[in-house]
């Protein structure tokens, strides 16, 4: 899974003293010796090399760093060397301007600011950010999640768990620590095995984490990135970029990938563990999953006010004539689609005050504010990345060098043979090639996409196409690369039922679902892009 977004604080599930690494010492292998000192096979030293080649990136805000003073002297260089670009269809044609120039020093100089504040996704992100982190301190996503799960009968356990947690971008990474622990007990109170509750809902989580029919920060994160870099090329003036522009395609692979995981743990997963045999004196956890009555109130209670909300917001967009329809009645473009960020954030924040007061764990207007306030100061070092990704997407805009790298990734594509979807298959397989040591979606994005989104634009492919063909990339292989920071609490969750497993062990159990999952949403893209189907409400495949 992308860390796609900065983690809301959140209660972290049982793992053994001392953390995941504690748990990790005291897992010794076969005879006594230490798994770090067993003679490696050949995934361990697979797993070595990702871990050793990830470990020596730079962090992403040095990277950032890096690629501004980079492109600095790039820009310079061509510049003086009098480069100049034609965007092909145009008689445009745009000399490259020198960073480290004097024309180049007073833009900088006079846009160093601005280049942050207007950053799109800043905004979007903390605003949704505060309300999710308000629903996730209250308890409201772990009791909807319990709620959800609980009843499900035993034989369509894999599939609820796999759905629901297709879903989890919506809570960020809150998903990837709650959603796992949760699906065990509810194995385990079916008669299931736990550990394929377990991995199985933290591969869905990760390996289908862009997929969903909810919205959340991370769409706001990718859309503002996506509206950035698109704005270098003059179609962009004719496109409505909105937060909304892959929600038919998400939502389609979020069902399909449920399924699908559910499959996987069901069929595949399940029957290689064999089976599980309580330890004994373990406790008993059905109760574990049981709703207090406070909570079922609270869940209620929550359910009502949010379900009025959003019947008002409909009665005022749906209707002929309504407030919120767009220019001369349009129901596409409309100020719903390009403010949904408000919308969503008046959801969730009644959501979070109705459900927190109900079940007392709000008592005051403090204890609110404490709650968002902490789920901001949890984003501070999203935000020095993002100061930095920002100067980087401005500096390849000011300087032509986004469209100069467009126009020569375009030629290269239709020389060697690879336009239309084959290249759309070519960057999602660089993407999650990418994804294995470069783990947060946002920087991922902000690299690749001021390339890749002009690039095919030139070849009649949407920004809508591009960034849905990045959500599968920056999944599909997070689960098994070791860069994965909830890999290790992972680790210590399966100790608690298997004390012998091993990281191997672990990935190797994960990696059940990344081919499957890359093949089957390429083909859900592929019957979009094969069909000419929107992507979402006014998102289409092709730029014109």
């Amino acid at each position: 899974m992308s860390a796609r977004t900065p983690r809301a604080s959140c209660r972290r599930p049982r793992q053994p003293e001392g953390g995941p690494d504690a748990g990790r010492d005291r897992a010794p292998g076969p005879g006594g010796t230490s798994p770090d000192k067993e003679r490696r096979g050949g995934l361990d030293r697979v797993l070595s090399f990702i871990e050793r080649a990830g470990n020596a990136l730079p962090n992403p805000i040095v990277l950032f760093a890096g690629l501004f003073a980079l492109l600095a002297v790039v820009s310079t260089v061509l510049a003086l060397a009098g480069v100049s670009v034609t965007v092909p269809g145009t008689d445009d044609t745009k000399s490259i301007g020198g960073l480290l120039t004097g024309e180049g020093l007073r833009w900088l100089l006079e846009n160093l600011i601005p280049n942050f504040v207007t950053f799109p996704p800043i905004g979007a992100v903390l605003v949704l950010m505060m309300v999710v982190g308000l629903a996730e301190k209250t308890g409201l996503l772990e009791t909807a999640m319990r709620a959800t799960l609980a009843r499900v009968p035993r034989a369509a356990l894999p599939y609820a768990v796999a759905i629901i947690a297709s879903q989890a971008h919506m809570m960020s990474d809150v998903g990837a620590i709650v959603l796992p622990p949760l699906a065990a007990l509810v194995f385990k109170s079916a008669g299931r095995h736990p550990v394929a509750g377990l991995i199985g809902g933290f591969a869905c989580v990760t390996a289908g984490y862009a997929a969903g029919f909810t919205i959340g920060s991370l769409d706001a994160l990718y859309v503002g990135i996506t509206q950035q870099a698109a704005s270098v090329l003059p179609a962009a003036e004719g496109l409505h970029i909105h937060v909304l522009i892959n929600y038919f395609f998400t939502a389609a692979s979020s069902v399909v990938l449920g399924l699908l995981g559910g499959f996987l743990i069901s069929r595949v997963l399940e029957p290689r563990l064999g089976t599980y045999h309580a330890a004994e004196g373990e406790e008993a956890t059905g109760e574990d999953l049981a709703l207090t009555r406070v909570q079922r109130k609270g869940l209620a209670v929550t359910c009502a006010v949010v379900g009025v909300y959003l019947a008002a917001v409909l009665a005022l967009w749906l209707p002929p004539g309504a407030p919120l329809r767009g220019e001369g009645g349009a129901f596409v473009p409309s100020p719903v689609l390009t403010g949904v960020v408000p919308v969503l954030f008046g959801a969730f924040l009644l959501a979070g005050l109705t459900y927190g007061f109900t079940v007392k764990q709000l008592t005051g207007t403090e204890d609110v504010v404490t709650a968002m306030t902490d789920s901001v100061k949890n984003m501070s070092g999203y935000i020095v990345m993002m100061f930095f990704a920002a100067q980087v997407i401005a500096v390849f805009t000011w300087s032509n060098l986004g469209v100069l790298l467009a126009v020569k990734a375009a030629a290269l594509f239709n020389s060697i043979g690879v336009t239309g979807f084959w290249a759309i298959i070519a960057f999602v397989l660089l993407a999650s090639c990418l994804n294995l040591v470069i783990l947060s979606g946002s920087a991922l994005w902000s690299l690749v996409g001021p390339v890749f989104i002009p690039a095919f634009m030139l070849m009649d492919m949407s920004p809508a196409l591009s960034q849905a063909a990045f959500r599968i990339g920056d999944s599909a292989t997070g689960a098994i690369t070791p860069m994965n920071p909830y890999l290790l609490l992972v680790l210590a969750m399966v100790r608690e039922y298997e004390p012998e497993a091993r990281l191997g062990t672990l990935i190797s159990r994960l990696a059940i679902f990344v081919v499957p999952f890359l093949v089957v949403w390429l083909a859900i893209l592929g019957i979009f892009y094969g069909l000419d189907l929107p992507l979402g409400p006014g998102a289409h495949i092709g730029v014109k």
